[in-house]
């Protein structure tokens, strides 16, 4: 016997008829090729397998079915089953630049009480981020906090970094305010996308302090952002992270009275055993590596 043409006898006898078949098979077949393979069944086995109007399965079709139902049947949960064991574990979203140099300390801390961690990693701007969790398709986001995250989202604060300019060593400005001491800046703004927290803070910054500075660049990371402000195309929006200053024609200047940029984990529900041991390494490399950032922050207890 050909196993399509059982699968097609599967589809006609579980839909009760040919052309209802046609409609509910996960792939295109025309009716005139399903009604030409399932008479090549017929002949095949010498039996007549169901009456075509109207529709009826004959005995051998009941005993047929009957045989080959419980394969059918179970072919999308055993395809469910087996590509789970392939699918990720976790999947975080965050920054590129967070996901590439800073994640993998804490996911090889993790991998030594769980060996098996699989991850699926998605960079994306915040907003993003935010929908990706909201919508179910990653399991953590680690973003700057916009605001407190709506019902339903945990949130764990990891480290509170000062908002910073960054200024090509050439710039005669020993401060941030120097910037705009005689007015509004004259030097090129050069920002992440108005949607992203460090944007927001910085022009909360600005309004208060009756500065109106637009953005000249949109920058897709804080990477390109330092790229081009050593290539002396403007000032820099930033974070106080010292990787992200490279190369001796960047120094960054402090935005004093500015709010901090809050970073923080957020996911939905109770964190699952590994998620929870990913978290508490993610607290603890900030420690280590930030002692003055870290923010003390508590996981919400285990239930159960």
């Amino acid at each position: 016997m050909n196993i399509h043409h059982l699968e097609l006898f599967y589809y006609v006898a579980r839909h009760g008829g040919i052309s209802r078949a046609v409609r509910h098979m996960p792939y295109g077949i025309q009716q005139p090729a399903v009604s030409s393979q399932i008479l090549r069944l017929e002949e095949d086995l010498g039996v007549k397998l169901f009456d075509r109007q109207p529709f009826r399965l004959t005995e051998a079709g009941q005993e047929l079915l009957a045989f080959i139902r419980p394969f059918f049947d179970n072919l999308d949960a055993v395809g469910i089953r087996l590509r789970a064991r392939l699918a990720p574990q976790l999947r975080i979203g965050a920054s590129e630049v967070l996901l590439r140099d800073y994640l993998p300390v804490v996911t090889q801390r993790v991998r030594l009480t769980h060996p098996d961690l699989r991850l699926g990693l998605r960079s994306g701007f915040q907003p993003e981020l935010e929908a990706w969790l909201n919508d179910g398709q990653i399991d953590l986001a680690i973003v700057p906090l916009r605001a407190r995250p709506p019902a339903g989202i945990q949130m764990l604060r990891l480290m509170r970094l000062p908002l910073v300019l960054l200024v090509h060593r050439k710039v005669k400005a020993a401060s941030a305010a120097d910037l705009w001491r005689d007015g509004n800046p004259k030097l090129p703004l050069i920002s992440l996308p108005a949607t992203e927290s460090i944007s927001l803070h910085l022009q909360k910054g600005l309004k208060r302090h009756g500065v109106t500075w637009p953005v000249a660049i949109e920058a897709s990371s804080m990477e390109l952002i330092t790229r081009y402000v050593a290539n002396g195309d403007g000032v820099g929006a930033s974070i106080a992270v010292p990787h992200l200053v490279k190369g001796p024609q960047v120094r960054m200047l402090p935005l004093e009275g500015f709010a901090p940029v809050e970073l923080a984990a957020l996911w939905p529900g109770q964190p699952s055993p590994l998620l929870r041991t990913l978290l508490l390494e993610c607290q603890r490399y900030v420690r280590e590596s930030w002692p003055e950032a870290a923010v003390q922050d508590s996981l919400p207890a285990a239930r159960g």
